[in-house]
């Protein structure tokens, strides 16, 4: 009886997974023919073998012994046969046949089906890894093992590739999100364009397909007739505009609208008329709560804030207050401190008031200062922090209340103005201006009585002063802080010179300030005087400059140049500080500098500028302050 070949098994791996290769024998009659076969299976092995000594223990097993003297049949011509067309997938040197490619795996490595017969081999069968640095000592018994290959039938191998851990798919990975095709992109524009113009558009077949999510789906409902179970007429009377909506979406987003269509006092109307609320307002707080998006414009900022409030929307509320916050100036403060305390948001409110203590002149000659309410006329001419001199405050009173009178429609008086000023007037600290200002300017506006007038420049003048219904303290203004990046001063007999070059340093702080001026070092040969142009710039802009000149007595002091109105400084971006000084004389110059200076709840940093052409730096040289307010 003929002997059972034993089961070889190699195995191979990559650097990404392990694969068994089992050679399963075939003899004797009735052998299936050859065919490719991969088990998509998991399995684990430690044995870190190459996929190629596999494939070559296969290619290089040789058929046992007798297999020529007992291979006579069809199934001898048969297994031959095969042979030779797996030689031919094997070997990439057999004429018209190349190595064909098969399943490509998680390491990029090709995992063919291998069939291997074993045809007239010279080299030892059954190698594998164990046994590869014997291969030498192999070669010697080839020559026996031919000569007993007639003994046997012939054995073919079948290479069973088996694979290790399938990664895992994410949610991602098994649906997919597909790219629509170019008409359902031009559907899918078509309905947002709609969604801006309200064209009701005759909606395509399945359009839901158009967009994978429900928030995409429930975008394209904004501002959309299609379903639209409800019509708002927005506007005050001849600018309305008429905008759909669906009960359900309104209600999810407003409790106001909730209560509106489902409370118990609901009212089943199809259409609800909203005079107090600018169109584009509406449209920003629909968009909000259809498609979660949030579209705010400089002009109608606060009308949507006005909206946001009106219906409970509270985040779009929010993101209105910092869309103010970020763009809040000089020009703008006035305004959105009426709105900040009408719309009861203290934090807005605190912001306006920075800005209008710090540049009250910019921000009450500004056009803005003319639209406020009475009451915030009155709590701006009480301030005590107001950084402005009085005249200017007197002035400012004046362009309000000739605005004023045109929205009451009243004529253009003297006694008119007068009038709408009310109480309001005795708020203007007059008896602390100069006596110039007061006698070129207020005394004869025409604003004031004649016993008004008298009293006052008696104030001014007498040594006995009468009462004045005017607050006649002046305002405590802002006391600047100064930040001072040098730990010493000295002077030499060769420097600080000047000859109109250019010394600058760069700084940037945490929080907002207000830089007022420049510090700046003096002589150190005696009184002597300097001509300064100082410069602040953000990315090569010039936000402020100014042109003065400063008398040094000859002290290690510094010595204050001011811009013309304080500059306002945003937090964490960087700023360029220039000054360019005339004069003969040789200065202090700073030294030990400090690239952080911790001043009050503020943190300045400071870095070189590569304007300065007159050696200033980070380490020592002039503009050793920094003046602000905070």
């Amino acid at each position: 009886m003929m002997n059972e070949p034993e089961k070889k098994t190699a195995v191979s791996g990559t650097r990404d997974s392990w694969h068994f290769s089992t050679f399963l024998p075939f003899t004797g009659p009735g052998l299936p023919p050859l065919r490719n076969r991969t088990l998509g299976r998991d399995t684990q092995c430690a044995c870190p073998v190459s996929k190629a000594a596999s494939g070559r223990a296969a290619r290089s097993a040789p058929p046992p012994p007798g297999a020529r003297a007992r291979a006579r049949g069809p199934a001898e011509r048969a297994l031959r046969a095969g042979a030779r067309r797996a030689r031919r997938a094997l070997d990439p040197e057999c004429p018209g046949r190349g190595l064909r490619s098969g399943h490509r795996g998680r390491g990029g490595e090709r995992r063919a089906v291998q069939k291997a017969a074993a045809p007239k081999a010279t080299r030892s069968a059954g190698e594998t890894v164990k046994n590869r640095s014997k291969k030498s000592s192999k070669k010697t018994n080839t020559s026996s093992s031919s000569s007993n290959s007639s003994k046997l039938p012939p054995v073919c191998y079948e290479i069973i590739t088996l694979k290790t851990k399938k990664k895992k798919k994410m949610a991602a990975d098994i649906f997919p999100r597909k790219k629509p095709a170019p008409s359902s992109s031009t559907t899918a524009q078509q309905y947002h364009q709609q969604n801006l113009s309200n064209n009701n558009l005759i909606p395509a077949p399945n359009w839901q397909g158009l967009y994978p999510t429900i928030r995409e789906r429930n975008a394209v409902m904004f501002n959309n007739d299609l379903m639209a179970d409800v019509h708002f007429v927005v506007g005050p009377p001849g600018g309305t505009q008429r905008l759909p909506g669906h009960k359900y979406v309104l209600a999810v987003g407003s409790s106001v609208f909730h209560a509106m269509f489902y409370g118990e006092l609901a009212e089943d109307k199809d259409e609800i008329r909203i005079p107090d609320v600018e169109p584009a307002a509406f449209l920003a707080m629909l968009k909000y709560i259809y498609c979660d998006e949030i579209d705010l414009a400089a002009d109608t900022v606060l009308a949507t804030l006005y909206a946001a409030k009106k219906y409970i929307v509270p985040h779009l509320a929010r993101a209105c207050v910092n869309f103010l916050e970020t763009s809040l100036s000089a020009k703008n403060a006035c305004v959105l401190l009426s709105q900040s305390c009408l719309f009861e948001e203290p934090d807005l409110t605190q912001r306006c008031w920075e800005v209008i203590d710090a540049q009250a002149e910019l921000a009450l000659k500004s056009e803005g200062f003319c639209d406020i309410d009475f009451q915030t006329l009155e709590s701006i001419l009480r301030r005590e922090t107001l950084n402005a001199k009085e005249i200017v405050v007197f002035e400012a009173a004046l362009n309000w209340a000739e605005v004023e009178c045109q929205r009451q429609d009243l004529a253009l008086s003297i006694e008119n103005k007068r009038k709408v000023l009310g109480k309001a007037l005795y708020l203007i600290r007059i008896p602390t201006m100069a006596l110039d200002d007061f006698a070129n300017g207020a005394a004869q506006s025409g604003v004031l009585t004649l016993n008004e007038t008298n009293d006052i420049f008696l104030w001014y003048t007498a040594a006995k002063k009468p009462e004045l219904q005017f607050v006649s303290k002046a305002r405590k203004g802002l006391v600047p802080q100064r930040c001072h990046r040098f730990q010493s001063c000295a002077y030499r007999s060769n420097q600080w010179r000047y000859r109109g070059r250019c010394d600058s340093i760069q700084f940037a702080v945490d929080k907002r300030v207000f830089i007022a001026g420049f510090g700046l070092y003096g002589s150190s040969c005696g009184s002597a005087e300097y001509s300064a142009k100082i410069e602040l710039k953000r990315q090569g802009v010039v936000l402020g400059q100014n042109l003065s000149k400063y008398f040094s007595d000859g002290s290690s002091n510094t010595f204050p140049v001011w811009f013309e109105y304080p500059v306002q400084i945003e937090p964490d971006t960087f700023y360029t500080a220039s000054v360019i000084l005339d004069g003969n004389e040789l200065s202090y110059f700073g030294q030990e500098g400090m690239t952080e200076v911790q001043c009050g709840k503020v943190t300045v940093q400071f870095q070189c500028s590569s304007d300065s052409t007159n050696g200033t730096g980070v380490q020592g040289g002039q503009i050793p302050e920094l003046i602000f307010y905070a």
